[in-house]
């Protein structure tokens, strides 16, 4: 049997600060949000044209403690088509939180602290 990798999530405390963050850091953007009527919690898909890949923002209404989100040791990982230009851009929002410029790559963090890593395309 083989899957199709659909979607992560990441549980956050902070809806609007994770929305831009993602939009501006990674380019995605909403495709689709659910969740009850009374508002509670939300899923929020987000996306864009270059990966049926989605991240799954899920928000609860009330929760103030920092979620874990797997630590660290679990992240995703993007590809970039202009790895230098990415670079200055995360730079400048002071998300970079670990630099191996000998493996060519570098993590940025989410508002949430869930580690991205970004790679050159071409890799």
């Amino acid at each position: 049997m083989q899957g199709t990798f659909v979607h992560w999530c990441v549980h956050v405390l902070d809806l609007e600060a994770s929305l831009e963050f993602y939009e501006k850091a990674l380019g995605l953007t909403p495709v689709r949000t659910m969740g009850p009527e009374d508002g509670s919690w939300s899923n929020t898909f987000l996306g864009n044209d270059r990966t049926p890949f989605q991240i799954e923002l899920t928000w609860n209404r009330g929760r103030t403690e920092p979620y874990a989100n797997g630590g660290r040791d679990t992240h995703i990982c993007f590809t970039v088509p202009d790895f230098q230009a990415a670079y200055e851009l995360h730079k400048g929002m002071g998300v970079i939180v670990r630099e191996n410029p000998a493996m060519g790559l570098y993590f940025i963090a989410d508002p949430d602290g869930s580690w991205i890593e970004i790679i050159p395309e071409d890799r």
